[in-house]
């Protein structure tokens, strides 16, 4: 009896300590893989996007196709989270250090909540150090 009373505590122990990801960490993996079909399942209908100072309001398959282009011509080689606020269920943001072929980029993410669901609402890219001069 005690085994069994044994194994169910440790069971609650494993799973208290499993937790949903954070959508920011999420979407650090999938860029560091190079995965942006996968991280565009997290897109709203439509995104803000800015890539080096070109900025624009395109549908969720449109910005798919130009941030991927982005990062197939800048490969990731490291992300690191450089600041995230996720003190409102409703909304998130997180800033990444991108490290790439091509040099470095900060990238800032905001999702909000639409319909139940965090969905990536802004995506922008810029030179790294643009912010720290």
């Amino acid at each position: 009896m005690k085994l069994f009373y044994l194994s169910i505590m440790v069971c609650i122990s494993t799973v208290s300590h499993i937790s949903v990801a954070d959508p920011i960490d999420k979407i650090a993996e999938l860029i560091r893989q190079r995965n942006i079909h996968e991280m565009a399942k997290s897109f709203a209908g439509n995104v803000e996007v800015t890539i080096l100072g070109d900025e624009n309001v395109y549908s969720k398959a449109q910005a798919e196709v130009i941030i991927d282009k982005f990062f197939s011509q800048n490969l990731p080689r490291a992300v690191k989270m450089l600041h995230r606020v996720n003190s409102n269920p409703k909304y998130r943001f997180g800033v990444l250090i991108v490290n790439t072929s091509n040099g470095t980029y900060r990238v800032a993410v905001t999702l909000k909540e639409t319909e139940g669901n965090l969905a990536l609402i802004e995506f922008r890219v810029e030179t790294e150090g643009v912010h720290g001069k």
